[in-house]
């Protein structure tokens, strides 16, 4: 099956990362992961109770790494394996601009988008 992860800047900056042929993290790891990236980049909650979804912890992690931080190939890729195996889904869309993330069939990848170098 086709896996990718899609971050979406605005209509000129996206970044796609190919998932198939990716090393797998293991989902404690990941949200371990996007833990210490939500701290290092000091992300807030994006809810009033202050619940913070591995969704959300995605999203503002991009926000805050921004088009910079997915230019390191590592970084990016490392980010990419995170979010998904933390949000469990097999095509992922993130929009850094509107703050929102979307799982979708293959056929709905983000046209347009910069594919990232493979290691």
């Amino acid at each position: 099956m086709h896996s990718e992860l899609s971050v979406r800047f605005d209509a000129q900056h996206a970044f796609t990362f190919p998932l198939d042929q990716a090393q797998p993290m293991d989902p404690r790891a990941a949200r371990a992961w996007l833990d210490r990236e939500f701290i290092r980049y000091a992300c807030e909650p994006l809810r009033r109770s202050g619940k913070v979804l591995n969704a959300d912890k995605v999203v503002c992690v991009a926000q805050a790494a921004g088009r910079q931080g997915f230019a390191d190939p590592e970084w990016a890729r490392a980010f990419a394996s995170a979010a998904h195996a933390a949000l469990d889904q097999e095509v992922i869309l993130i929009d850094a601009t509107m703050a929102s993330v979307t799982f979708c069939p293959p056929a709905h990848a983000i046209p347009g988008t910069r594919t990232a170098p493979h290691s």
